[in-house]
């Protein structure tokens, strides 16, 4: 297998824009261990030194119209972030907060005139900005944010003003140090009335640094991980900004404090607003997946060099990676990440098409499910993977110096913001059962009587455990094809995809039948869907699981002829792994036969070894630069 070629194949049509990162990367190495050596405030200035060199290589901008100083390539900024990730992770953040959030809200809810005052400052780093939407009392529900904004008819300004310790801006990137404008999300009245929650820039900070009048601000001191990051708090107290700063793309209030919009639902506005922003999810997903990258370069190397005991009578002690259970416990991982790492270019493919051509709606909608049940998956995956990685170095993998402490600090609370995880896979689900009413409805009666009948079938089979007797069948007499080969049907794309199918729409149709259950019983709608909550989130995982295991599967068939029996290897690990890993939820349901559930298990533990040979060349494929991996327990010369 050549490392060079799959290396090509998974950086994909952005390569370049990768890359350029690497190489920005591979400059500044000195910043990985900055956190380690430098005070709070000495690291952040330096984190922002080296974002300003990054930025002064046109990369930052690379998504922007040409216009104000970008390429208009979206897919090649998504994936230059995303690259980022590979280094020092405060320097990704606020990237993150600078362009994808501060600079997206100015060209994504504003209009030409905030463009062409703003974007070009904002790109290259002289107007340096925050991206003020949670709150102390409200994160993931920002149509409760409390911050207000009225309109002063007789000033034509708006008054941006704190009402209660509750609305506090909180956790805002280049808030406590570096920023001098914010992007502020908050309730707008105008005439009276409210309006709901608007965007408007509002500065913070002179051209000296010095706070402007009437906000407060305050830094959020030292977290777990991330502190390259000047997060902070911002109070406002009756702050007057003039009626141009309010972003108006969706709503418009004009000079006599008549306020419209093209969008009369003031849900659909809000959710229409919130949709065009969903490029920092589908960036935050990316750069997780590439994190868990990281840690598997390092744990992996390690352990294809790291030997202990041995063979009794033996002279030379086994190499870690040559033991069962530490494949099993890296390899299954490695080959999640690589499934993740497909399901995420399926996923800018999409945002690239969607936000390129005026896509409708539906298919926002469609991208805000995809996006949030990819990060929510991605950034999962990444602390398990972290934590395992850390705990297959032993010892040293708990030094600092070998970055997987780093690593897991950083990326820990990746699985909070752009969204609780939680609540993003209810998002998910939320869309399936839409789809699912919809399609309901346009049954007419007699396939609706069928829907229903087959419902009822599904049901009393699996009351009956009819399917464990036809699995058990099934085993015990195999096909022509098992005959030679018994695990052939077992590692067949059909059957992977079919079990992950049945679960998801399994899932859904049953919180269907409950949801129904309730409403018809009278029971309040909130109270009927809380009681199902955890059913509706384990449906958005299995549609997630599903989504990612056949993104996975056409990158196989993709590839190129001399990659595809290794990725067809780890693409069966993947699909096996994650069978075995619900096992118990088949096997409740008639999907698994006892048997064949220990067929899978076995199965897995061949793949880990079939895959042990090439592990280290599937982790070097990933392109981590060296100063990223290269630490003191990896010794080069062992995988160069």
């Amino acid at each position: 297998m050549s490392t060079t070629g799959l290396r090509d194949y998974l950086d994909g049509p952005h390569k370049a824009a990768r890359d350029v990162v690497r190489a920005g990367l591979s400059a500044n190495a000195e910043l990985l261990d900055m956190s380690l050596r430098l005070q709070p405030d000495e690291y952040r200035d330096k984190v922002l030194d080296v974002l300003l060199d990054v930025t002064a290589e046109g990369h930052p901008a690379r998504g922007f119209p040409k216009e104000y100083g970008g390429a208009g390539d979206l897919g090649g900024f998504i994936a230059g972030f995303e690259t980022l990730a590979f280094g020092d992770l405060s320097l990704m953040v606020k990237a993150g907060v600078q362009f994808g959030l501060f600079a997206g809200a100015i060209l994504h809810l504003g209009t030409e005139r905030h463009h062409e005052r703003y974007l070009a400052d904002a790109l290259s780093g002289r107007l340096l900005g925050c991206f003020a939407m949670t709150e102390t009392g409200h994160g993931s529900n920002v149509q409760a944010l409390g911050t207000t904004a009225t309109y002063d008819d007789s000033t034509a300004e708006f008054v941006v003003h704190t009402p209660t310790a509750a609305a506090r801006k909180d956790y805002i990137g280049n808030a406590a140090r570096h920023g001098r404008m914010a992007a502020v999300f908050a309730q707008l009245f105008v005439g009276g009335k409210s309006r709901g929650v608007h965007c408007l820039l509002v500065p913070i900070r002179d051209e000296n640094g010095t706070t402007t009048p009437g906000v407060t601000l305050s830094d959020c001191g030292p977290k777990l991980g991330l502190n390259g990051v000047d997060n902070g708090r911002i109070v406002f107290d009756q702050v007057r900004v003039p009626r141009e700063a309010l972003l108006d793309r969706y709503a418009q209030v004009d000079a006599d404090g008549n306020y419209q919009s093209e969008i009369e639902n003031p849900d659909r506005r809000f959710f229409t607003m919130l949709g065009t922003l969903v490029q920092g999810r589908v960036s935050v997903g990316g750069a997780a997946i590439n994190a868990s990258k990281v840690a598997l370069t390092i744990a992996i190397r390690y352990g294809a060099q790291r030997r202990q005991f041995g063979a009794p009578g033996s002279a030379e002690e086994a190499l870690l990676l040559d033991y069962r259970m530490h494949q099993r416990r890296l390899l299954p991982l490695l080959a999640r990440t690589y499934a993740l790492h497909f399901a995420q270019a399926e996923l800018v493919d999409e945002f690239v098409r969607v936000f390129g051509d005026g896509s409708n709606e539906h298919d926002r909608r469609a991208l805000e499910a995809q996006a949030a049940g990819t990060k929510a998956l991605g950034t999962w995956h990444t602390t398990e993977t972290i934590q395992m990685c850390r705990e297959a170095c032993g010892g040293a993998g708990y030094l600092a110096e070998n970055r997987l402490a780093t690593l897991k600090a950083d990326t820990d609370v990746f699985t909070t913001f752009e969204g609780d995880n939680t609540v993003l896979l209810q998002l998910v689900a939320k869309g399936l059962l839409t789809d699912y009413r919809e399609s309901f409805g346009k049954l007419d009666p007699l396939g609706t009587a069928r829907f229903i009948a087959a419902q009822a079938v599904e049901i009393a089979v699996e009351k009956a455990a009819l399917r464990p007797l036809i699995e058990r069948l099934r085993d015990v007499v195999p096909n022509r094809s098992d005959a030679n080969d018994p695990d052939a049907g077992l590692r067949d794309d059909a059957y992977h995809s079919g079990l992950l199918r049945f679960r998801e729409e399994h899932m859904l149709s049953g919180v269907a039948r409950r949801l129904k259950a309730g409403i018809d019983a009278g029971d309040e709608p909130f109270e009927v869907f809380n009681r199902c909550q955890d059913h509706v989130i384990a449906a958005g995982r299995a549609h997630v699981d599903r989504v990612v295991l056949e993104a996975f599967h056409a990158a196989v068939d993709d590839a190129p002829e001399e990659l595809r029996e290794v990725l067809k290897d780890v693409y069966d690990l993947h699909a096996l792994a994650t069978i075995e890993s619900e096992r118990a939820w088949y096997l409740e349901h008639g999907r698994l036969s006892p048997g064949r559930s220990k067929a899978i298990t076995a199965l897995v533990n061949e793949l880990c070894a079939t895959v042990r040979p090439v592990a280290v060349e599937l982790v070097d494929a990933f392109g981590v630069p060296g100063s990223a991996v290269e630490v003191p327990m990896v010794v080069p010369s062992q995988h160069e």
